[in-house]
């Protein structure tokens, strides 16, 4: 258990222990300082991925906590590529540098949004008033148009209604013909050439009509045709109150769906119209840069120490085995 937090240290950094505790108090207190500017870094990043994952992306509590993980990994290699560089060259650290300035935008973004949510509430009442004037007169014309349909197939439907009910008062019943042929045979006295008489059979078909009273079909059509008709009504009713309550409707709809992107927007709006706002704004930016930017200082400031000179001496060793090597098998 001894030097836990340098081996911890060591673990976020990516030095090697071995290495390092035959090394002087300079490297110890080296990784020492990384580790806590890192730890902060990494502390930041992630509430940072946790909040966002939380309010933004909608993620139980577990999902959320690998948000905030996999933020702070990120975070982790990227200084590490500071960290673990000797004598870092110009384009690496202006490329740390412009990715500082990058994340510490996104955090104090993110961040704002949190410390200025009752703020982004008020602006966001403005915010979904004006998208819904805009929307408003779309919606309500369809719906107009909806119900107007609904009238034409109404009238239509009912004046289909009253033909039955009239031709049903004029003719209630109607008649119903069934004819009925009953065969039988019937003798035929003839006489024949020679002057006798003769029986002959004669089929004769006896065909009998019968007219029964019926009631008129049309009857039968009134009850499908009054559901269909009272369906429609209740169709119709429930877009008229639609209409009647459409715009309080949106405004629920619009609150419920405004995203990452709305809020931006609304900041936007918020900063622009508050010069209080704006410049507390630009305090956490400079906060989150110079927080960003720690470990680079720190390495930038550090002179070398005699961890980077053992591995430096480690890797010439190496290299002249290669060349003796090489030469050995020419």
């Amino acid at each position: 258990m001894k030097h836990l937090w340098v081996r911890f240290g060591c673990f976020m950094t990516g030095y090697n222990y071995n290495i390092l505790r035959n090394c002087s108090e300079a490297a110890f207190k080296s990784v020492k300082k990384y580790t806590a500017a890192m730890l902060i870094v990494c502390i930041l990043w992630f509430f940072i991925g946790f909040t966002f994952a939380h309010r933004y992306l909608s993620l139980s509590l577990p999902g959320c906590l690998l948000a905030g993980m996999l933020a702070t990994i990120i975070i982790i290699q990227v200084e590490k590529q500071i960290v673990l560089s000797i004598n870092p060259g110009k384009l690496l650290l202006i490329f740390r540098g412009c990715l500082a300035f990058m994340m510490s935008i996104l955090g104090a973004v993110i961040i704002d949004q949190i410390l200025f949510e009752k703020d982004i509430e008020i602006e966001k009442i403005s915010y979904i008033s004006g998208k819904v004037d805009r929307i408003l007169p779309s919606k309500t014309e369809e719906l107009r148009k909806q119900i107007a349909t609904l009238d034409t197939t109404i009238s239509k439907k009912e004046q289909e209604r009253n033909n039955y009910i009239e031709d049903i008062t004029k003719h209630p019943t109607t008649t119903a013909t069934t004819t009925q042929t009953a065969t039988r045979r019937v003798p035929v006295q003839t006489v024949t050439a020679t002057g006798r008489d003769t029986t002959t059979w004669k089929t004769v078909n006896d065909i009998t009509v019968a007219s029964t009273p019926l009631p008129n079909p049309k009857i039968a059509l009134l009850s499908p045709l009054d559901s269909t008709i009272g369906a429609m009504r209740q169709q119709k009713a429930q877009k008229e109150n639609e209409l009647l309550h459409i715009r309080p409707a949106l405004e629920k709809e619009m609150k419920a769906s405004t995203g990452f992107l709305d809020e931006l927007t609304i900041m936007k709006q918020l900063l622009s119209a508050s010069y209080v706002a704006l410049g507390f704004w630009f305090l956490w930016i400079l906060f989150f840069l110079f927080i960003e930017l720690l470990v680079l200082f720190s390495k930038m400031g550090d002179r070398g120490n005699d961890y980077e000179k053992v591995v430096l001496h480690h890797m010439n060793l190496q290299m002249r085995r290669l060349d003796a090597l090489g030469k050995k098998f020419e």
